[in-house]
């Protein structure tokens, strides 16, 4: 969020000095990514120290401080917790390769085929061969993103041992709530069966088009009802009053595998790829809630750090299309997950080859999936220097939004902030996140749902066509919040979502 160190890159005491801001949005809960020791060959996704601070981003103390601060904010802590895989420089890892004794086995290793082949046709998600040839062992070792990333061995006790204490280290510290990276790629077959094609399920699959994992169903190498089941061992660790939530990343079975994990002594959400990977329409947004049944596990976002920023994306990077799009997110029963710079309209960043520092983007280039594009720096101040983010050259390009930065849009009441403002204290007061949905209409570019709590009955109305979309019962009810500048009373207006409350 802010650097303070010189650096160009963002640390925990910049996240302090910008808690007022998240703060004064009127969220629940801030959500950090990974800020452990790592070489960064995954953005920090790469651990080598569960329990320690990378120097990059500041000191044990500072984290501390960022817990106190957000507290009496108001504002509870999630983490990144990665369970499935740590850097190949992590200490555990050395000693596995070496086979010290008690570390043997605590990777996925696997003999090679009698030709020489791994031991699977598993295809990373980075798409590259999910297997690494290790010379110092004569075996291959299971990584299912990046070579540098070996995939821990969730069999072993002694894995999981290691993982509840890291666990009860972070709770102590006053985290209350954690957020599992790839909670559904922990567990594996162990016989390392070949995976079968994707055929028709292909445009379902997470990740590029042009990426081979596309082509798998990933059948053995992702095995959710084992990792759902593991995420009972993840609750007692974590106890009860923790806020847990996982990423799945299934395709055409997700809401049925993040039913799995979300048991009550389970998490107590996941979230899917979707809308981001499918785009957003009326017919999915039915199709997801017909799906779902009862809200409260499905955490609703459109945008993150794996995906490009989608007011860009799925809009043509207005601040009417951002207004839309916060609307509709923020009128849904559940939980919802805001990007840092979604809440100002920030656009996709174009980022040049040479600028690049995510490998997913590298390899894909020129149509890279955009990770890097979406990960530039928060703009605090159009007339500072690199817009109040750095006084050093940034870690990646500061581009501003339309609205402005930071500063200006709070200062205007007709800003893309101002709007998010608006609508998260609407959706609290009417009760929006403890209501039932029923969906009244769903097409292509048209979607109209009640949702009932206990504060209010409120109907959402959502037009994502260019053209204004008659609302038939319009007359007899009372729009309370409307995304477009311009709302017109017996109409929907052009790329524009109105809630109206049942008087």
């Amino acid at each position: 969020m802010q650097d303070t160190s010189g650096n160009g890159e963002g640390d925990l005491k910049g996240v302090a000095t910008r808690l007022d801001h998240i703060a004064r949005l009127g969220v629940d809960a801030i959500w950090l990514s990974p800020f452990f020791v790592s070489p960064q060959c995954d953005g920090g996704y790469d651990v080598v120290d569960h329990r320690a601070v990378d120097p990059r981003y500041g000191t044990m103390d500072d984290f501390d401080a960022v817990i106190e601060q957000a507290h009496e904010l108001g504002l509870r802590v999630m983490i990144d917790q990665v369970f499935n895989h740590t850097s190949d420089q992590h200490p555990w890892f050395k000693k596995s390769l070496h086979r010290e004794p008690g570390f043997e086995d605590i990777y996925v290793w696997a003999d090679p085929c009698p030709d020489g082949s791994p031991p699977s046709n598993w295809i990373a998600f980075f798409g590259h061969p999910a297997w690494r040839w290790h010379p110092q062992r004569a075996q291959y070792c299971l990584h299912p993103f990046l070579p540098c990333q070996p995939s821990l061995n969730h069999h072993s006790p002694k894995v999981h041992d290691a993982l509840r204490e890291i666990t009860e280290f972070w709770r102590a510290r006053g985290v209350d709530g954690f957020r599992y990276d790839a909670v559904t790629s922990f567990y594996y077959d162990p016989e390392f069966r070949d995976n079968p094609p994707s055929g028709d399920a292909r445009a379902r699959i997470p990740g590029p088009p042009s990426n081979p994992f596309t082509m798998q169903q990933h059948k053995h190498d992702m095995l959710p009802d084992d990792c759902a089941a593991f995420a009972s061992d993840i609750r007692k660790w974590a106890g009860q009053d923790t806020y847990l939530i996982g990423e799945v990343n299934e395709g055409p079975r997700s809401i049925e595998v993040l039913h799995k994990f979300t048991a009550p002594d389970r998490l107590d959400a996941g979230y899917v790829v979707d809308m981001p990977e499918r785009g957003v329409s009326g017919i999915l947004l039915a199709e997801m809630i017909d799906r779902l049944g009862p809200p409260g596990p499905l955490a609703w976002w459109l945008s993150s750090h794996d995906q490009a920023r989608h007011v860009s994306r799925e809009g043509d990077g207005s601040p009417r299309d951002a207004r839309l799009f916060a609307a509709l997110m923020l009128a849904l029963p559940g939980p919802v997950l805001l990007y840092q710079g979604e809440e100002l309209g920030l656009q996709q960043s174009d980022i040049p080859f040479d600028k690049l520092h995510d490998p997913f983007d590298k390899t894909y280039w020129p149509n890279p999936p955009g990770r890097d594009g979406a990960r530039t720096p928060m703009v605090w101040d159009r007339d500072a220097e690199n817009f109040g983010f750095s006084t050093a050259s940034p870690w990646l390009p500061v581009s501003c939004p339309p609205d402005g930065a930071a500063a200006e849009q709070w200062a205007n009441d007709a800003s893309v902030l101002r709007f998010y403002q608006t609508a998260l204290q609407k959706r609290r007061a009417l009760g929006l996140a403890e209501g039932d949905i029923d969906v009244r209409l769903a097409e292509d570019h048209v979607f109209i749902a009640k949702i009932t709590s206990d504060s209010a009955t409120v109907v959402v109305a959502v037009n994502l066509s260019a053209g204004p979309q008659d609302v038939p019962f319009a007359g007899d009810l009372a729009p309370v919040l409307s995304s477009a500048e311009q709302p017109v009373s017996d109409q929907i207006a052009p790329r524009s979502v109105v809630w109206y409350r049942e008087e």
